[in-house]
């Protein structure tokens, strides 16, 4: 069963997921009587740039030999149907569909072989970016930390992370479409490295980068980014 958090009576409460009811504390709620949050709170999310093959041809860039990680702030986190805020400041916001890691239980330097142990699950990312502004600055960190740059959702689910399609839709057309087969590295070697750098603790997530085909949101979009055996990230861009 899926793993959903959901604000209900003016507080935010954690429960499981099955088709479409959720068991919370032996109460039972159909997903209509619940406002969805986050399924996590991360201290940190952890972003692998440049991670898909077909995303590196795309830009004509050569394979990395190791991931190319940056960091979003918690306060970027939003959950499923939540309002992706377009910054003053920003002339280009583009959506990033991705596949998502939630750490399960605290890990430092763990080896590949091990990886799975320390995940609790899956789910969608959209890593929102300021294209203009990353361009602008030569580096990732106030493009990609805005408010709301960090839709993720709808819940964590439990998937073979190694052949999962992933598909982003921007008011119903679809805008990517690849597969997790595709991933430079691969979620185990992903945990290993992040894990051999920084402690990765319980709810933090790691977003597995995006394939080809990233583009531009307007204000009023409505984007989708689904997972294969997980579900659909809807979120608006504010008008």
């Amino acid at each position: 069963m899926a793993i959903v958090r959901f604000l209900k009576d003016g507080r935010v409460q954690g429960g499981s997921l099955c088709e479409d009811r959720i068991v919370s504390g032996g109460e039972i709620l159909s997903l209509d009587q619940v406002e969805l949050v986050a399924p996590c709170q991360p201290g940190k999310v952890v972003c692998v740039g440049l991670n898909y093959v077909e995303h590196a041809r795309e830009l004509k860039m050569e394979l990395p030999d190791e991931p190319i990680i940056f960091l979003k702030p918690p306060t970027a986190v939003i959950g499923p149907n939540a309002e992706i805020a377009y910054p003053q400041s920003s002339n280009q916001v583009d959506y990033e569909g991705e596949l998502a890691v939630v750490i399960g239980k605290r890990c430092k330097d763990v080896p590949a072989e091990e990886a799975e142990s320390c995940i609790l699950g899956y789910t969608c990312f959209n890593d929102v970016t300021a294209r203009d502004l990353q361009r602008k600055d030569g580096q990732w960190t106030r493009a990609k930390s805005f408010d709301t740059f960090a839709p993720t959702g709808p819940w964590i689910d439990k998937i073979d992370p190694s052949q999962a399609d992933i598909t982003t839709r921007v008011n119903g057309e679809v805008r990517q479409k690849s597969n997790t087969s595709d991933l430079i590295f691969d979620v185990p070697r992903l945990v290993a490295f992040i894990s051999g750098i920084m402690t990765l603790l319980p709810g933090d997530v790691i977003a597995t980068g995006t394939p080809p085909g990233v583009g531009p949101l307007k204000k009023g979009d409505m984007v989708e980014v689904e997972v294969e055996g997980i579900g659909v990230l809807r979120n608006s861009v504010a008008l």
